[in-house]
């Protein structure tokens, strides 16, 4: 270091204290924008003069530029310091099966591995934190380096070196390994400390070093504090380094510009500055300033370059077998319905059965035609608005039925189809707020509905508003709600006859979806697409006349609607229905009906052949060889092979064939994708699938040869439909097609699809218009696929494979996970003991643009937390194990609180929200972020050309002021108003007493919502009065005395607090401690009233008596308490004068709080203060 500039020699000069505070306070003021660079060189050049002659001829801003790398050496230091410390990573890691017994394994590994099993947080004040040694104004990494440089500046001394960083980063380090979050994985500081260079007037040796240490560079980053990150050898997670930034050594002789290019030290900043500004645009672009920068500054999650990756060839469109020619083939299902009931009138069409499981009434295929008939002409010539007809062909009619009640449903859709209208079938609203049920009333409004059919019994059932009518449901439009029982229907003219037209592609009905969001969706099937179909599955099922049919399913939507209520009638089949009321009571209900009567086919979920399995042991006389198929709906969840497996092992030996069982794949826009068939029917055997769970994350098919544990077991859902066309495409972007080996989307074309989401063009286009292409691009064909949600591949005999909906998908850092494999997993870990009736719910929310996993479940009443903490610890280790991936918030909650699906199931959407919106109320909750947030903001780095952050940033250095928020200025008093004349509130009080003494002021409700007490200005003023009186005559209190007031929201309260005013006093609100809780509640009371030197307690009889009471004796000192006085019986006594504030900035009342760290604050309110925001919400409501 030079110790001469321009020929003159410095000494150096040690500096007051008092020159050294001076230099800190211009250093803030100039990195808050209250002073300008210029102004701050000649304060500082001011400051300095006595100790540094100012040489003569030399720009001020030149002696600051020569910079002395003061702190490389012990930059060095810390670095290669944390360089040699030991990471400590984890093992490899453990794989472990879904299934109970593996995931067990598993778990049992982890404790031979004598792993730390995580706790719950007992208390925020016990374990350390990065928090608790972060120096102040250092708590924020988004506040500004101004903050930094703060702490920088105060602490330093003229022979303080930067190794005194290092300690205190080792004591965060040290720190860091007791986390107070849960977790399976180990937390290792990532960060390195960033030291400060030195940017000060470089004059003499001690001098210079001492600014090289109280002023920081303009460049240098703030150090990193944040500890905790998670960092991994495995491949599957990438390493994510999240150091804020390395200090610079810079030269004495050289600067770095804002370009980054070096100048010589003798050139002028500003001349460099204005030579920057000359280069670039006067004006930028305007999308400058609005594009999200936000991504750019998280950290890019770099691919694993051992991740696998597809190897196949380009797969090509499967095309299913064509559909068979059928003599004597119904034109449409209405000619269908039209040949049964007029040929085969005794014919058995639908047979219900109640809660006990006896048949309540059969509906014969002539009641189903005489009665439909008899509502088509009710609804198109009976039911009038205004003398003209509410119905017209085409309109959309509601079809509001319960679960158990298909006979009616089943009159109501064939009635509507008749008329030429178009059903919507939906649940039944039983509250104003159910779930979901908002999106269902949007549906409704887009459908244009405004008639809704129900039963008599529905109908009653139905919430009801004071006039007696159905009330209107929050969301939904008003409706017309019409009751179709036989009494309410008229008898069709003689010369009345339905049009019976072939089928066409109009709207033949509306069925209704929930996506993954939670909005509610109808999608349109044409009658042309009814009647294929039903014409596919008749082929591939092999349905035949008179078959007798059990359905399990809900009758309203999906395969129950499609097997039970449309296939059937196309064919004269005779369908038992089993409500979903039964199957809680008796889950063997269904295999008893397919015993009693003989049926051949039975369509079922894999939900009910778990069941079955759990009540078996009470049936011995159980025969089920007369199924031929036993259609498993839900077959295209990959966990279904476990419950399949299962049920065949035990109904095995009870005439259950292996072939029978046949599970399928569908949805609601591409109706039946694939399905399996016996044998008979021509197909293949079935095939099975042990894929790697780590290759399906990242959409690459592995066999998995090997007896790992961490793999997925998926059936086939048979061959595709007849008459259509399958591929499977990419998810995201342009919808290429997969390679063989690669999971995708699959795409169905065919007739017998759905058409559109009603109202909705956008993502029609989307979803039903989808054109497949190959890797160059061509399209595979010029007719439009539709998306069906189902995430699976083609296998061998042309089979299709699911692992997965896309619903259900999580994206998490690049790799994808799916909720029903979570879910499996987390069952697994002792699901019977703790999950009640394993009602647990996953999804994602999105954390810094990344997909975040939730896990929700309910607890059974009886675990307790210590419980619920050791299952959630064991859950997070499953989880971690099988399919690596961290989960970001595991929460409990009580039973029967999450939000219920029609059939009972959980509404993920709804919970969803209700998480979103912190209205989940958990009774136990993880949090584990540092497991699963890896892409953190990416470590400060001096970015190439002006953005719009830094136009921001300079525009505030500068001191510009870009935008602020101001209130409204209150208005100027004015004469007629007699209220705002009063300088002080309690004196507005006494005027309105006087003027209007019966106007009620408040209004207290109990929990009922009823008026529980009244206080109008005069009796607040009297009861103010009264307790002015009690604190000067029974207190014996002084003007200025804190007066505690320990009572609960209402009028006492607010007397109490007139009370205090109206005697001088300073009153404190305090909330009471909780009569069932003082141990954790009267501690906060009793510090609050020492912390605000009250001289009196203010308190209700009650509350004085849990004050002193011996459970309070055993949480505080009950003798130390102040005078406590009850206003309970108060006698009648009038102040002689009430107080009157000699000044407006006397205090008025202090407002305590207690934050979630423990730290008290109180903040002072003063008399002026207190009237003028009274004055401002007076002018709001005046305005309102």
């Amino acid at each position: 270091m030079a110790a001469e500039r321009g020929g003159c020699s410095l000494e150096a000069v040690p500096l007051p204290p008092e020159v050294r505070e001076s230099l800190a306070e211009l250093e803030l003021e100039l990195s808050e924008g209250d002073i300008t660079q210029k102004g701050y060189e000649k304060k500082r050049a001011k400051l300095l003069a006595r100790y540094i002659p100012l040489i003569q001829g030399v720009d001020p801003s030149l002696q600051a530029e020569n910079r002395i790398p003061g702190s490389s050496q012990a930059t060095a230091a810390v670095s290669k310091q944390q360089k040699s410390r030991s990471t400590n990573s984890r093992d490899e890691r453990f794989r472990s099966d879904v299934h109970t017994e593996a995931v067990q394994a598993a778990l049992a590994k982890y404790k031979e591995r004598k792993m730390p099993m995580p706790s719950k947080r007992r208390s925020v004040l016990v374990h350390s934190s990065v928090e608790t040694y972060t120096p102040p104004d250092t708590s924020s990494a988004s506040e500004d380096e101004g903050s930094l440089r703060r702490q920088g500046r105060i602490t330093s001394t003229p022979f303080q070196s930067h190794s005194s960083v290092e300690p205190w980063l080792n004591r965060v380090i040290q720190g860091s390994s007791t986390s107070s979050s849960a977790s399976s994985t180990s937390s290792h500081p990532g960060g390195k400390p960033a030291a400060a260079s030195s940017a000060a007037a470089a004059a003499a040796t001690v001098l210079a070093d001492l600014m090289a240490h109280a002023q920081l560079d303009n460049h240098s980053a703030p150090p990193d504090v944040t500890t905790g990150l998670v960092e991994h050898l495995h491949h599957e997670r990438p390493q994510v380094a999240s150091v804020r930034g390395i200090p610079r050594g810079y030269n004495s002789s050289i600067l770095e510009t804002a370009d980054g290019v070096p100048v010589n030290s003798r050139v002028s900043s500003k001349i460099q500055q204005l030579l920057n500004t000359l280069k670039r645009p006067k004006r930028p672009p305007l999308k400058e300033f609005f594009v999200d920068d936000f991504e750019e500054l998280l950290e890019v999650q770099q691919p694993d370059p051992n991740q696998p990756k597809p190897e196949g060839g380009q797969m090509t469109v499967l095309k299913g077998e064509p559909l068979g020619v059928v003599t004597n083939w119904p034109p449409s299902l209405l000619a269908a319905l039209q040949r049964w009931g007029t040929t085969q009138p005794k014919t058995p069409c639908l047979t219900a059965l109640d809660t006990t499981g006896k048949a309540i009434y059969t509906l014969t295929y002539g009641k189903l035609w005489s009665r439909s008939l008899k509502l088509a002409y009710t609804l198109l010539n009976k039911l009038t608005s205004k003398n003209e007809p509410l119905l017209k062909p085409g309109h959309r009619v509601a079809l509001v039925f319960p679960n158990s009640d298909p006979v009616m449903f089943m009159v109501a859709f064939y009635g509507c189809l008749l008329a030429d209208l178009v059903p919507v079938p939906i649940e039944v609203p039983l509250t104003r707020k159910d779930a979901g049920s908002q999106q269902i009333g949007f549906l409704l409004g887009s459908c244009g509905v405004t008639l809704a059919l129900t039963t008599d019994v529905c109908q009653k059932g139905l919430p009801k508003a004071q006039t007696g009518e159905v009330v209107t449901f929050k969301g939904w439009p008003r409706l017309v709600w019409f009751v179709i029982d036989g009494k309410h229907l008229a008898k069709p003219a003689k010369d009345w006859h339905p049009q019976v037209r072939d089928a066409s592609a109009d709207i033949a009905y509306i069925e209704y979806k929930t996506s993954k969001e939670g909005s509610a969706m109808g999608i349109t099937i044409s009658h042309a697409s009814m009647l294929a179909h039903c014409h596919a599955l008749t082929q591939s099922c092999g349905y035949s006349e008179a078959e007798t049919l059990t359905n399990v399913l809900d009758f309203k939507r999906e395969a129950g609607l499609w097997h039970g209520v449309l296939t059937s009638v196309m064919n004269r089949m005779h369908v038992v229905s089993i409500p979903y009321a039964l199957m809680k009571v008796n889950p063997l209900s269904w295999i008893q009906k397919v015993c009693s009567y003989k049926a051949r086919v039975a369509v079922v979920k894999s939900r009910d052949m778990h069941w079955s399995l759990l009540a078996q042991r009470d049936q011995r006389d159980v025969n089920l060889s007369s199924l031929r198929m036993l259609i498993v709906a839900d077959g295209a969840n990959p966990w279904s092979i476990s419950s399949c497996d299962a049920f065949l092992n035990v109904f095995q030996s009870r005439g259950l064939r292996p072939e029978v069982i046949c599970p399928c794949a569908s949805s609601s826009e591409a109706l039946t994708v694939a399905i399996r068939r016996p044998p008979d029917l021509g197909g293949p055997p079935p095939g099975k699938a042990v894929l790697s769970m780590n290759c399906l994350s990242y959409s690459v098919i592995r066999v998995d040869t090997e007896e790992k544990l961490s793999v997925l077991t998926v059936q086939d859902v048979g061959q595709v439909m007849p008459g259509a066309n399958v591929c499977v495409v990419k998810v995201d972007g342009t919808p290429y097609l997969c390679k063989t080996d690669e999971v995708g989307e699959i795409c169905v074309n065919s007739g017998a699809t759905g058409t559109a989401y009603y109202g909705l063009l956008g993502i029609t286009k989307n979803v039903f218009e989808t054109i497949p292409v190959t890797a160059a691009g061509v399209p595979v064909s010029d007719q439009p696929f539709t998306r069906t949600g189902l995430l699976g591949f083609i296998g061998p005999d042309s089979l299709v494979f699911v692992v997965g909906k896309l619903d259900g998908l999580m994206v998490v850092n690049i790799r994808k996970h799916n909720a029903d494999d979570v879910v499996a997993t987390a069952l697994a870990v002792e699901p019977m003991k703790f999950v009640y009736r394993g009602r647990i719910a996953v999804f994602s929310v999105t954390v810094l643009h990344d997909d975040r996993i939730v896990l929700v479940a309910e607890q059974r009443p009886d675990a307790s937390e210590e419980d619920s903490f050791q299952w959630m610890s064991r859950v997070l280790q499953a989880i971690d194990s099988i399919h690596q991936v961290g989960v970001y918030c595991l929460a409990l909650v009580p039973a029967n609180t999450l939000p219920k699906a029609p059939l009972g199931g959980i509404h993920i959407s709804e919970t969803k929200q209700r998480f979103l919106e912190g209205a989940l109320h958990p009774c136990n909750v993880l949090m584990c972020p540092h497991t699963c947030v890896t892409n953190l903001p990416k470590p400060r780095q001096k970015q190439p050309d002006v953005g719009p952050a830094s136009m921001i940033v300079g525009n505030l250095v500068a001191g510009k002021r870009i935008a602020q928020a101001s209130g409204r200025d209150v208005t100027q008093l004015e004469d007629n108003d007699q209220a705002r004349k009063f300088l002080y509130l309690a004196d507005v009080l006494q005027w309105r007493a006087q003027t209007t003494p019966d106007h009620p002021l408040f209004l207290l409700l109990n929990s009922k919502g009823t008026v529980a007490s009244t206080a109008s200005c005069v009796q607040l003023h009297k009861k103010a009065e009264r307790v002015a009186a009690a604190l000067m005559e029974k207190g014996r209190l002084n003007v200025g005395d804190h007066v505690a007031l320990v009572y609960p929201p209402g009028v006492d309260l607010i007397a109490t607090f007139y009370g205090c005013l109206y005697a001088g006093c300073t009153p404190i609100t305090v909330r009471p401690p909780h009569p069932q809780n003082l141990a954790t509640t009267l501690p906060t009371v009793k510090m609050i009233v020492e912390v605000s030197k009250s001289a009196c307690i203010l308190t209700t009889q009650g509350i004085m008596k849990l004050l002193k009471s011996k459970e309070a004796a055993t949480a505080v000192d009950i003798k130390t308490w102040p005078t406590i006085l009850d206003t309970d019986d108060i006698p009648k006594k009038k102040v002689a004068n009430i107080f009157r504030p000699p000044s407006p900035d006397m205090l008025a009342y202090l407002d305590f709080s207690v934050s979630t760290t423990g730290i008290l604050a109180g903040v002072k309110t003063f008399q002026e203060c207190q009237l003028w925001s009274s004055l401002g919400l007076l002018e709001d409501a005046l305005d309102i």
